[in-house]
């Protein structure tokens, strides 16, 4: 059975976008190629951390939302330990409100990208 979940990571903020682009396919490719679905991305771009990371101020946010396995978890966060790339990471299984709540959000991004 799959659950629904959403894995946001911080990627260090002196990759160039060619090095964001690649980090973001890797995992992508990692989720689908190991029976995770994808449901939904968002680049949330370069933002101001809430406290310096690794003497870091800022980093490229990225979200993607899927569908998987309880035992993709594991493996996928062990990728992000392992790339020097990523500084932060977390990922957490959404229950039925969340998920819902979800969809409503992307509903109205779609909307006001309509409007």
């Amino acid at each position: 059975m799959l659950n629904h979940y959403e894995t946001v990571f911080i990627a260090t903020p002196v990759l160039s976008d060619v090095q964001i682009k690649e980090a973001v396919k890797k995992y992508r490719d990692f989720i689908t190629d190991n029976g995770g679905e994808i449901v939904q991305e968002e680049d949330w771009g370069l933002k101001k951390l809430a406290y310096p990371i690794q003497k870091k101020t800022t980093g490229f946010y990225y979200l993607i939302e899927f569908m998987a396995a309880p035992e993709l978890i594991a493996k996928l966060e062990l990728q992000y330990r392992r790339d020097e790339r990523i500084i932060r990471f977390l990922t957490f299984a959404l229950d039925k409100h969340a998920a819902a709540y979800a969809q409503k959000r992307r509903a109205n991004k779609s909307k006001a990208k309509e409007a």
